[in-house]
């Protein structure tokens, strides 16, 4: 109860916090005017996931605010990014925007067709997905149950466990946070993953599969700036090759950071040496692309299984072993036996008084009776 409290509290905040930065925005002008008076909050956004000792509370929120919206308002500081009154073609933002938009990784929901006969698009979508999740959340369930046989399974397929864990977790965690953005303020998720299992190459599975919110933050916040320095230098030809590994050296940055405020340990840099390697390679993929000028290309059945191969060997080498080293899934598991342990004494509680409401109901009536 004292973690709900402080998880409260904290959120608490950052609703304070945002209602603050919303208001500068209108009386101070975009520039650094701006940027000095939102630069106390950036800082308080880094340092509110540490009030929290659960690493599924720490990590969610650290993500949230520690990453998208401190990137979010780095961009608002200079009227640009989904906060900014120019986005999207609106003249102006309302607050009831704002904080959601500010806080998640979600988009106005756009209405595709004006005719009430014509099915609209998106909630089609969003109907389809169901089963999508649905079977995704039965196989996190499955994959949690395997663990109880771990001392039984090779340590690498526990690690592609992990990884599987990762992706069904932060999928359905954001799927429910869409659900309810899109019931009570008619907002829409921005999609967070798209099939990563089938990309056919790294700009494939970093570009447009996986975590795509983040690939759409990091776009204006480091993606732009680095390929307008490196247009001025090298040419607008080449230009994205540099770019594109100072993205992977920003997102090694607040990868390292999230991962301290997963494990609260020093850094060891694997994670780092991860998204330099990917940047790397990336490098190369996007290089060669340009030299062939689309003359050649691998097979899907070629490309799909060597792109997938090298994400989960480099995975497993230089990205789980750290987890593993500050026992995050031990902890994990330790918050699940406590959520499940608080949830059937509210259920033995729930029924223990809506048994005596009975009693009470049935010896009123028993009484009334009588009389």
């Amino acid at each position: 109860m004292e973690e709900l409290y402080n998880f409260f509290k904290v959120w608490l905040s950052v609703l304070a916090s945002l209602i603050y930065c919303y208001a500068i925005g209108t009386m101070v002008p975009k520039g650094s005017a701006r940027f000095f008076c939102l630069l106390p909050i950036l800082c308080l956004f880094l340092l509110l996931p540490l009030n929290l000792s659960s690493i599924h509370f720490r990590g969610m929120t650290a993500f949230f605010i520690a990453w998208l919206v401190n990137f979010k308002l780095l961009l608002y500081a200079f009227d640009k990014g989904p906060l900014s009154s120019s986005y999207d073609n609106n003249p102006s933002i309302s607050f009831s925007r704002f904080l959601p938009v500010a806080c998640f990784p979600i988009k106005i929901k756009r209405e595709s067709h004006p005719n009430g006969d014509k099915p609209n698009p998106v909630r089609t979508k969003v109907q389809k997905s169901m089963t999508n999740y649905a079977v995704k959340g039965l196989l996190l369930a499955m994959v949690v149950r395997v663990y109880n046989y771990r001392e039984f399974i090779h340590p690498n397929v526990i690690l592609l466990l992990y990884f599987l864990h990762m992706y069904f977790f932060l999928e359905l965690i954001l799927a429910m946070v869409g659900v309810m953005a899109r019931a009570l303020l008619g907002l829409e998720l921005e999609p967070q993953f798209n099939e990563p299992y089938l990309s056919t190459s790294l700009q494939d599975f970093w570009g447009r599969r996986w975590n795509l919110m983040v690939t759409s933050i990091l776009r204006p916040t480091a993606y732009e700036p680095f390929l307008r320095i490196s247009a001025s230098v090298i040419g607008r030809r080449w230009a994205p090759i540099p770019a594109i590994f100072g993205t992977f050296v920003v997102s090694a940055v607040m990868h390292e950071l999230m991962f301290y405020y997963v494990c609260l340990e020093k850094p060891t840099w694997e994670i780092t040496w991860f998204f330099l390697l990917h940047g790397v390679c990336l490098m190369v993929e996007v290089a060669l692309k340009k030299a062939v000028a689309g003359k050649w290309s691998l097979s899907r059945l070629i490309s799909t299984p060597l792109t997938v191969g090298f994400l989960l060997a480099t995975g497993l080498w230089l990205f789980f072993p750290q987890l593993l080293r500050c026992k995050v899934d031990v902890r994990a598991f330790e918050e699940y036996s406590a959520l499940s342990a608080f949830l059937k004494n509210v259920g033995r509680a729930s029924s223990s008084m809506f048994g005596s409401f009975n009693r009470s109901i049935n010896w009123s009536i028993v009484n009334t009776i009588k009389s």
